[in-house]
């Protein structure tokens, strides 16, 4: 290990409040206090916050091609969310943006260099914030790239989705644990009913892992937002995490990263048995 002991992620729909149409200052408040030197978090979440922002401002949603519009709002969200996590995570610790592409994981020296300013943040009591750089990168012209590297590489890495961005990451740095966090306990074999709670994915190696997962992965359906993958996503990166030896852990937003990931609450945790 290289001294990262987490790799985090909140999705969207957990930093807001819906009934509200407004951020959850009260999110913000609970990870910021919790994250600390060593820890790499990934935040989704731009895309939205610069819609709500932009409708408090403007009275109405923007119009237009779904690109443009998706471009738009990120661009007004960065701003607002690296505002917030800086407000809001001890005043002892810097605090450091990083927003990626794809093209970054499928460049060899692009990762390294990533993964370089990721380790460094740790010895030099940074924490990283990390979220795809969507106010730069459009889906015809990443299809285009995507399928260039698909010719010569037969791992292609996309990101589009931040839940795969943390599960890269986890493994460019060989993290100890991936933490998703989202609007919902876990991972449910009938996402209409919370009792059915699958609180593990494990077996007794790797390959018996892989195949609950896949087992797992049928009940699920379904996305929280536009441009969201749901649980079925979740599963399918997280199953790259623990292939490289992370444990994975799927819980809410609205419980402390400390309360998660020592198991005072309900998740679901994936991987090989100890």
């Amino acid at each position: 290990m290289n001294g990262i002991e987490l790799v985090g992620k909140i999705g969207s729909m957990a930093l807001i409040r819906r009934a509200d149409s407004d951020i959850d200052y009260n999110i913000f408040s609970r990870i910021g206090a919790e994250l600390k030197p060593g820890m790499i978090w990934i935040s989704s979440g731009a895309t939205e916050i610069g819609r709500l922002d932009y409708i408090k401002r403007a009275g109405q949603e923007l119009q237009g091609d779904d690109e443009d519009v998706k471009t738009d709002y990120a661009a007004q969200g960065q701003t607002i969310l690296m505002e917030n996590y800086r407000r809001y995570i001890d005043t002892r610790y810097s605090v450091r943006q990083l927003l990626v592409e794809h093209n970054h994981f499928n460049d060899d020296a692009k990762r390294e260099h990533i993964r370089q300013f990721l380790l460094r943040c740790a010895r030099q009591n940074a924490i990283p914030i990390v979220n795809y750089n969507d106010p730069v990168s459009f889906e015809e012209n990443r299809k285009m790239e995507l399928a260039a590297y698909r010719q010569n590489h037969e791992a292609v890495v996309e990101c589009v989705d931040n839940d795969e961005t943390a599960a890269v990451i986890a493994r460019t740095v060989n993290a100890r644990r991936l933490l998703l966090l989202t609007s919902v306990d876990g991972i449910y074999a009938d996402p209409a009913d919370p009792s059915t709670l699958v609180e593990t994915i494990t077996g007794d190696d790797l390959d018996e892992v892989l195949a609950n997962i896949d087992a797992v992965k049928l009940c699920c359906v379904g996305a929280s937002r536009k441009w969201a993958g749901g649980a079925r996503a979740k599963l399918e990166y997280a199953a790259q995490a623990v292939q490289n030896g992370t444990e994975v852990i799927i819980g809410n937003a609205r419980y402390r990263i400390s309360q998660v990931l020592s198991g005072q609450v309900p998740s679901t945790r994936i991987g090989v048995k100890l």
